[in-house]
């Protein structure tokens, strides 16, 4: 596992970690920098006036009163409101902050709108990852009177009411400015609607031994330093040939704009030579681009096959009703290849090889897994790895951000712009995609290159075109993006 990845960790793995903390003597030291990296990001903020601290009962009540101390210490002036401690640090760290002669008070909704009333910032600690919904009928209460107060909250790990596993926001959870988490992110903090309660994310990557957190870790957020090592360099002797040999196979009538982006992508992504297959008559979107009409496309990519094989296919993209049995065939043929739109079907299953991606948006998850929309969009990492599962090579599974599934584990995605939920972005991305095959990538490295150039290129074209962006707009971008990571 890249040390520089940041881990993503399941309410499993955060316990994990505190045993490995509590057998070696160190939970205590965790907690300490905990609350100070709390207490950083409170001073970081610049806001200046009173800090009201809400203190659950367990670890994460335990950090909000650590934070409190080392506030006081700094001198804020700081108000405390606590549930009785469950958690043995967490009493310890009330007593110590009784030593500094901080006042604790009871809390309750109540005083919650009493005493935000004069503050300028709300530190969450009521809840951690290991809340799971609904909330007490109390703390829903307090969780109210909290959104309630418009004041700035930051939210200690993640904000309470959220389940930590959970794309979605079950019940009432709190409205955060700025979420510090700590040892490592979370689900919660990345996917849906759960991420928007969490404002900005700020790590604390706390200083333990780094393995530790990994060890523990269901997926990871490389960088795009870690991502811009993987991109292939070519030597000064290159030529067309020697750049990939990218076969796209899609259209139909009424959806020849799919293959027409996906073979875009692929050029401006680096692919030496694009060749469409079609049965339809896909448009000439670039001259550099050869285009292969055929009635029988099944006929001509064997005739073309048993002349060479190309560097990587990329099949799917608005093909139609036989994207199936031609993507049956292709996989045969064991070269790499993608897989997106209508290619990505249940009777594939257990099909997949080492050199094959494929590509589903929640939708297409939900079909290849006959699940719902709902169920792939509530927890992302586990729709991934179960299509790792069940399908063979490696996954993309779209998003925003997307996840990359192979058998080495479960990546997070990076970047991105809201214009990009637009038409034909997949089939773009699907033709990054083989353009890094073709370049000799293994898939799992191209799934995550292709990802993240793509990000990175909405960025770009988002910068010029706001909301309104076409996939045409993305693919103009792929080249600089691609400067940009390599030379950043």
């Amino acid at each position: 596992m890249n040390p520089a990845a940041e881990p993503v960790l399941s309410p499993a793995g955060v316990q994990a970690l505190d045993a490995r903390l509590t057998r070696a003597g160190l939970l205590d030291l965790a907690m300490e920098e905990a609350g100070r990296a709390v207490a950083d990001a409170v001073q970081d903020a610049m806001l200046v006036g009173v800090v009201l601290l809400l203190a659950g009962s367990g670890a994460n009540g335990g950090d909000a009163l650590v934070a409190a101390r080392h506030l006081a210490a700094l001198g804020r002036e700081v108000r405390v409101l606590a549930a009785p401690a469950r958690h043995p640090l967490t009493r310890t760290n009330r007593k110590r902050l009784g030593a500094v002669s901080v006042r604790v008070s009871a809390l309750s909704a109540a005083a919650v709108a009493r005493e935000s009333r004069t503050a300028a910032v709300i530190v969450d600690g009521l809840l951690g990852t290991g809340f799971t919904p609904p909330l007490r009928p109390a703390l829903a209460e307090i969780v109210a009177a909290v959104n309630a107060s418009g004041r700035p909250v930051l939210s200690i790990d993640l904000p309470s009411g959220l389940d930590a596993t959970r794309a979605d926001v079950p019940g009432e959870a709190v409205q955060a400015a700025l979420t510090v988490t700590l040892s490592g992110l979370k689900t919660a903090l990345l996917f849906g609607p759960a991420a928007h309660r969490a404002g900005q994310i700020r790590l604390a990557a706390l200083r333990l031994p780094l393995h530790w957190a990994q060890a523990e870790a269901l997926a990871t957020r490389p960088t795009r330093a870690d991502v811009a090592r993987l991109l292939p360099v070519r030597s000064g002797d290159a030529h067309k040939g020697t750049a990939g040999r990218v076969w796209v196979v899609g259209g139909h009538p009424g959806t020849t704009g799919a293959a027409a982006l996906a073979s875009m992508g692929a050029l401006r992504a680096g692919a030496g030579l694009v060749t469409v297959y079609s049965s339809a008559q896909v448009p000439l979107v670039m001259p550099e681009l050869m285009i292969r009409q055929h009635a029988d496309l099944a006929a001509a990519l064997a005739d073309a096959f048993s002349h060479g094989a190309p560097d990587a296919v990329c099949l799917g993209m608005g093909l139609g009703p036989e994207a199936a049995t031609l993507a049956r065939r292709v996989l045969t043929w064991g070269v790499p290849c993608v897989l997106d739109a209508d290619a990505l079907q249940p009777e594939l299953a257990g099909l997949g090889h080492a050199g094959c991606v494929w590509t589903p948006h929640p939708g297409e998850a939900a079909r290849m897994l006959g699940s719902s929309v709902a169920e792939v969009a509530r927890d992302p990492l586990t729709a991934a790895r179960a299509l790792h599962d069940l399908y063979g090579g490696t996954v993309i599974l779209k998003g925003g951000p997307s996840v990359v599934a192979h058998s080495g584990g479960l990546q997070v995605s990076r970047g991105g712009h809201p214009g990009m939920g637009s038409a034909g972005m997949g089939d773009t991305l699907a033709g990054v995609v083989a353009a890094l095959l073709g370049q000799g990538l293994a898939a799992p490295q191209a799934a995550l290159c292709a990802v993240t150039l793509h990000a990175a290129a909405g960025e770009r074209a988002g910068a010029q075109h706001g909301y309104g962006l076409s996939a045409s707009d993305v693919s103009a971008e792929l080249g600089a993006a691609w400067l940009n990571l390599t030379s950043a």
